[in-house]
């Protein structure tokens, strides 16, 4: 297979299974740690409007969602790139923060959640997933 279709391919496989990883801990969140009462979690529109009744406990999972959806995805594109593999991961990464920061511009969290999710979730996470891929070239 051409290189560059199969880091394409790769990048793509790494979007599409680390957003079902980060969407399924998104899921899981709030039946191991419900929401505070009035908290809403069933639409992005009620998370805006109820966000501020949200204790740091219930930013944990949130948090493991953006950082396990990012070591995932990035993992996923170094292992089947074709080469370059550090760079796909990096790719995933800065593509997962873009989608980071758009969350923080639009859902007023807390600012101490804001900095740690943009600083610890994307970028180091992304590296992560590249050494645990296992792969050798950069």
């Amino acid at each position: 297979m051409n290189p560059i279709l199969r880091n394409i391919l790769a990048v793509v496989a790494g979007l599409v299974l680390g957003s079902i990883a980060n969407m399924l801990l998104i899921s899981v969140g709030p039946m191991l740690i419900p929401p505070p009462e009035g908290g809403d979690v069933t639409s992005y529109e009620g998370l805006q409007r109820t966000i501020h009744l949200f204790e740091p406990e219930h930013f944990i999972f949130p948090f493991l969602a953006h950082a396990l959806g990012t070591l995932v995805g990035a993992a996923v594109a170094a292992r089947f790139a074709a080469n370059r593999h550090l760079i796909m991961a990096i790719i995933i990464g800065v593509l997962f923060l873009i989608g980071g920061i758009i969350n923080i511009t639009t859902l007023a969290g807390p600012i101490w959640f804001n900095a740690l999710d943009v600083v610890a979730a994307y970028l180091p996470m992304a590296w992560l997933g590249w050494r645990i891929a296992g792969t050798k070239s950069n």
